[in-house]
């Protein structure tokens, strides 16, 4: 996975600008995953696969992971519903191959997160395979505060507004505006809890302007990423959601200020003029962290 652990961080820092999802059941499309600049993958086996289909896909995924694993990149499954006819095979290729990450769909109670959980452990699971969730309708917007802190595994919130809008019958409009209030209140649950939070996906990749400005919103809103459905959306969301240069050199002087001997000791200090913290210094290892993975994907051929 793309992760790195600093010296001087507790957690591991990961990319996760770019999450595009691939349909499990496209054999052609996961060999293509493995020369894009996706921080990471989702292989659905969910919507995007006929019910006809799913058995097809979990050998699909079952090859790739065995023949040809993605390298460098956070992988993630997306399941079906334990409930359904298809979840217990779906968790039995999850534990069997090991990804980064298990997704579970419109999760709305934190029973849906313990359920997958206990799963994993009672397979004996690397304590690292991590858990996802969607949250993607009115009830798992409302329950969020809750379901974040429910297990340890749990590392990432997803938006989905496609299923979102549907349940309310908010319209997809241009900026959002009606849908911000419950977004902000996904980002908030998570970020309370310590975990990531992806934006939903943009539906309609072709409209390059329209995403670009999706994801200049979705940064400023403070989402780690955005979800994606095509390669193409892969370079703007890297870039707005990626580290800013000149943050990157702000960052770097924040550190070197506090390494200095006169500093060692010190909560805050002076900067060319600013009051910086030492919270702004665990802010600027991170940024210079993900700027350090960044650059070394650059040098894998």
């Amino acid at each position: 996975m793309t992760a790195l652990t600093d010296i001087k961080l507790a957690t591991p820092i990961h990319l996760r600008r770019s999450i595009l999802s691939v349909p499990a059941g496209n054999a052609r499309a996961l060999e293509k995953v493995h020369g894009l600049d996706c921080d990471a993958a989702i292989f659905d086996l969910e919507d995007s696969v006929a019910p006809e289909k799913k058995a097809e896909a979990r050998d699909n995924l079952r090859r790739l992971f065995k023949e040809n694993p993605l390298q460098g990149r956070e992988t993630i499954i997306r399941i079906n519903p334990l409930e359904t006819e298809f979840g217990k095979a779906d968790m039995d290729l999850v534990t069997e191959v090991s990804p980064d990450v298990v997704l579970i769909s419109k999760v709305e109670h934190m029973s849906q997160v313990q359920a997958v959980a206990d799963i994993l452990s009672e397979a004996g699971a690397p304590d690292d395979l991590a858990i996802w969730a969607m949250i993607e309708t009115p009830k798992g917007v409302l329950n969020a505060p809750t379901i974040a802190p429910v297990d340890e595994r749990l590392q990432c919130f997803v938006v989905g507004l496609n299923d979102l809008r549907k349940e309310t019958g908010v319209l997809p409009q241009p900026g959002r505006a009606y849908l911000v209030p419950w977004l902000m209140q996904i980002v908030l649950a998570g970020r309370a809890h310590g975990i990531d939070v992806i934006d939903s996906v943009f539906n309609d990749f072709k409209d390059a302007e329209a995403f670009e400005a999706e994801c200049a919103q979705g940064r400023a809103m403070g989402f780690s990423g955005k979800m994606l459905i095509h390669p193409a959306q892969i370079e703007p969301a890297n870039r707005h959601f990626g580290p800013d240069p000149q943050a990157v050199k702000e960052a770097e002087a924040v550190i070197a200020a506090f390494a200095g001997p006169d500093a060692q000791h010190l909560n805050v200090i002076n900067l060319n003029g600013k009051m910086v913290e030492r919270l702004h210094l665990v802010e600027a290892e991170k940024l210079t962290a993900k700027a350090r993975i960044i650059a070394e994907r650059k040098k894998t051929p």
